[in-house]
């Protein structure tokens, strides 16, 4: 296929070539793998200023996506690429086999460092997101041989899908820490202060007064960032809620719970608040694990909604998300849903043949194509992650859409801790959002 790039594309294919290092930061859906690929097309044979690349990718995203691209796109067909996953021997062998590109799954980047010779001269990050974390042993590992690459690109659509924090560790594998500083206390010192703590324990922090204008002012020159919505013709995206009530016993239950963190005369605890957090996720949704492993139904109150929903669709395909295992289990036991976790299943549910569809945002939230399926997607159970919740919205709301609209419906237990994971969710995306405006390209038209 011709590759004919939009305006905005060729002005991200000139970004990435023009600058050594460079963060991309382009809404789901702008063809960021087609992009960086012809960027590196051009470097490699036009300009001959790189020989050897390496991406770094989620594993399907590294399987499937990248060489899928390339085998699609006419201009590509010089690109000689190999990828680098499975076993160990199965990742040797794609390292020693000659090419331009080589492709690697994240999890593996702490044994490519490790076992074998470090001789690329650019590194691509897809979901730069990943390595927000920087005391990861992913991290630590690639800043290693950070130096000995040339060019450095990273790439995402949610740079700081937990707030400012994020950035530090991204932009320091980019840049090697010298816009945002090559040490985190000095990050947190010069643009953050203390918000929750116990004596001279920190718990988290805010961003000072000024502080989200100066990070942005600091890496500006080397991100762009794009949104969909102002290139592509996208169909309306529609969120709604659907609200559920407990009964008075099972209120009561989920309250014991808030309250003494134990449920009495069950095998149910937590043991401090993080586990308590997921305990009243579960519970939110109709279900909780036991201390044993077990299940402990406490309502249907979710599934009853999931049904009306359903019927609702009068046949039309319904994507729907869960969190917890359970979750999966009692929907399956209830409707005759589907797990998309095979290329088969998805394959099925792109030609409308699955009316039910259940979707893990932690396994399928990077890299799949969902929208020829259907246009509706549920929440059985939501999720703390930004990065997880918009990349899965993103299966169903992306060019290629042909409906004209997209519905996202949450199903929202009332009164529990369902609503501060929205709250949560809308304040992390002001964050986020004000760092795409604040760097966001100008195309010129």
């Amino acid at each position: 296929m011709k590759f004919i790039p939009h305006d905005y594309q060729q002005y991200a294919i000139d970004f990435i070539e023009n600058h050594e290092t460079a963060a991309v930061l382009l809404d789901m859906g702008l063809g960021k793998t087609a992009i960086t690929l012809t960027a590196l097309n051009d470097l490699l044979f036009d300009s001959f200023e790189i020989s050897r690349a390496l991406v770094i990718a989620p594993l399907r995203v590294a399987r499937y996506t990248w060489p899928q691209e390339i085998a699609k796109w006419e201009h590509l067909k010089d690109i000689r690429y190999s990828v680098a996953v499975g076993t160990e021997k199965e990742r040797l062998a794609a390292l020693a086999t000659p090419a331009n590109l080589y492709i690697i799954n994240r999890e593996n980047v702490a044994w490519l460092v490790e076992k074998t010779d470090f001789t690329y001269d650019t590194i691509v990050i897809d979901e730069l997101s990943s390595f927000k974390n920087w005391n990861s042993k992913r991290f630590k590992s690639l800043m290693k041989v950070r130096p000995l690459a040339k060019r450095a690109i990273g790439l995402t659509g949610t740079p700081s899908g937990n707030g400012l924090m994020d950035l530090f560790a991204e932009f320091k594998v980019l840049d090697m820490g010298k816009r945002l500083g090559r040490y985190i206390t000095r990050y947190r010192e010069a643009y953050f202060m203390p918000d929750k703590r116990n004596g001279q324990v920190v718990f988290s922090y805010i961003p000072q007064p000024g502080a989200e204008e100066q990070i942005y002012e600091k890496i500006s020159d080397i991100t762009i960032s794009m949104k969909a919505a102002d290139h592509l013709p996208m169909p309306k995206l529609i969120e709604s809620e659907y609200t559920v009530q407990m009964d008075k016993a099972e209120r009561e239950i989920y309250d014991e719970m808030c309250e003494q963190m134990t449920i009495q005369g069950e095998e149910v605890t937590a043991a401090n608040a993080g586990v308590l957090s997921g305990k009243l996720c579960q519970m939110a949704n109709g279900a909780v694990y036991t201390d044993g492993g077990g299940v402990l139904r406490i309502h249907d109150r979710k599934l009853d909604a999931l049904e009306d929903i359903i019927e609702s669709m009068n046949g039309k395909p319904l994507l729907v998300a869960y969190w917890f295992k359970h979750d999966a289990e009692r929907i399956e036991k209830r409707f005759p849903a589907v797990r998309l976790d095979s290329d088969d299943t998805i394959s099925r549910w792109n030609k409308g043949e699955i009316p039910v569809a259940l979707i893990h945002p932690a396994s399928a939230g990077h890299g799949l194509n969902l929208q020829s399926g259907g246009s509706t997607l549920v929440w059985f159970g939501i999720t703390w992650s930004l990065e997880l919740y918009q990349q899965t919205v993103a299966r169903l709301y992306r060019q290629g859409q042909t409906a004209k609209t997209v519905v996202v419906q949450h199903i929202v237990t009332q009164g529990t801790i369902d609503r501060r994971i929205l709250a949560a969710l809308k304040q992390k995306d002001k964050t986020q959002a004000a760092l795409i405006e604040a760097v966001k390209a100008e195309v010129r038209k």
